[in-house]
């Protein structure tokens, strides 16, 4: 079996290629849009070896194939090049993390004010997914206002909004199995 080439050198004057092989900026705003979902899949496997509870490890596997799905849809500049099949994101995917919010937020207290990100070690990660989540949400929907050609489907951004939503209810769970207390905002800053 032939080894992969990991240096193909066609990137080394700052342009790189999409699905279809439209060739663009490193700097343009789809790469950032992507590679910010990359980012957060990878924060998302931190979380997930710091975690003990199966469910909501299989939960996030699931976000995971599910953010290389999006880096794909992400990656295809569909003006240019059709869309795959598996670059899709559809409703029953984000049905999934709706019923996943629902079930990790029904047994936890109700929230009378702002946590500040912290706790055990699980949740301050998936605070921090939380925020990259928030910054792939931003990116993305830069990536549509920055031209008509790109219009964004409505799957994808309910996918990213419920997915940040899931990982903030997901971080107070986190605290919760761990028997971490939350921190609430000291709006007296004292």
């Amino acid at each position: 079996m032939k080894k992969s080439l990991i240096y193909t050198r066609t990137g080394d004057k700052g342009t790189t290629s999409l699905v279809g092989g439209v060739r663009v900026p490193k700097t343009h705003i789809r790469l950032e849009a992507y590679g910010t979902v990359d980012e957060l899949n990878a924060q998302i496997g931190c979380l997930i070896s710091l975690m003990e509870d199966g469910e909501h490890k299989e939960t996030l596997k699931f976000v995971q194939h599910k953010l290389f799905t999006l880096g794909s849809y992400l990656a295809t500049d569909a003006s240019k090049t059709d869309l795959h099949a598996v670059s899709h994101i559809l409703p029953e995917h984000v049905a999934r993390l709706e019923q996943a919010i629902d079930e990790a937020d029904a047994s936890l207290p109700e929230l009378h004010a702002f946590i500040l990100p912290g706790g055990s070690l699980s949740a301050s990660v998936c605070h921090v997914c939380r925020t990259v989540c928030r910054r792939a949400e931003r990116r993305i929907l830069a990536l549509e206002e920055a031209g008509a050609e790109c219009e964004i489907d409505e799957n994808v951004k309910q996918f990213v909004n419920r997915l940040s939503d899931y990982l903030f209810i997901l971080s107070r769970k986190l605290n919760q199995l761990t028997q971490h207390d939350e921190i609430y905002w000291d709006k007296s800053c004292k």
